[in-house]
């Protein structure tokens, strides 16, 4: 598989994915034809402009997943998707509500890249348990596409420093989700991303992730850790730490 995961779109000081186009370049490998889930957004018409504007400097064309009646068809002629930011409980209820998850992991798992941001990014764990968000919807479960057997916590602290007050809350609740779960986390902060490719797992971008394991102490990642160890997790659901 080709995965690009996101923290988010937008880099403080930066322009709309401006940190992580040299990145979105290489991930596409010349893919050109790149279906865009805006579903996450409760603007996926003006969020769709701004992909289609930012990434036309690439050659890349947009096409809106939301306006396509027909995304089985869809799925088999792009060559590349993306998933983008916004509420993680409304986009995964909107994949499941279209059919969308098994055929969506089958195209990624038959090698078309899948670039995801922040929503997008939580949507490829085995479940969306880690997102940031408020569940303004109910999706029938939390399962997703399981495209990496790990948790992702994206926009993890900001930009601020690890011992303030909103990292420890962030701290507190992933802590909170390793006594009843036996799954790894990956927080990443913003401007960061993991880039999977095949056996390959990579930390990138300008800023840092952090790693969260049961009975381990969080290990700061900084851009070029290798993570590659984690796609052999065997996640663990509801198994609360007595």
């Amino acid at each position: 598989m080709r995965l690009l995961l996101l923290s988010n779109s937008i880099a403080p000081g930066g322009g709309f994915l401006e940190h992580a186009l040299g990145a979105i370049s290489d991930a596409l490998a010349g893919s050109l034809r790149l279906l865009f889930f805006a579903q996450a957004s409760f603007d996926p018409d003006g969020y769709t402009e701004v992909m289609q504007s930012t990434l036309r400097q690439l050659g890349v064309e947009v096409l809106p997943a939301h306006k396509r009646h027909d995304l089985a068809r869809e799925l088999v002629r792009a060559e590349a998707i993306f998933v983008g930011g916004g509420n993680a409980f409304r986009l995964l209820k909107a994949f499941q509500d279209a059919g969308l998850l098994d055929a969506v992991r089958e195209r990624v798992r038959d090698g078309m890249p899948y670039l995801a941001a922040s929503a997008g990014t939580n949507l490829a764990c085995p479940t969306i348990r880690t997102t940031n968000d408020m569940p303004i919807v109910e999706p029938h479960s939390l399962v997703a596409l399981g495209l990496v057997p790990f948790q992702i916590n994206p926009h993890y602290a900001g930009a601020v420093q690890a011992d303030s007050p909103r990292a420890q809350s962030r701290d507190q609740r992933i802590s909170e989700f390793l006594r009843a779960n036996d799954v790894p986390v990956v927080a990443l902060r913003e401007g960061a991303w993991l880039h999977a490719r095949g056996e390959s797992l990579l930390v990138g971008g300008a800023t840092s992730g952090r790693l969260f394991q049961r009975g381990s102490e969080p290990r700061e990642l900084p851009p070029g850790s290798d993570l590659s160890s984690l796609l052999k997790t065997m996640p663990r659901y509801d198994t609360a730490l007595e």
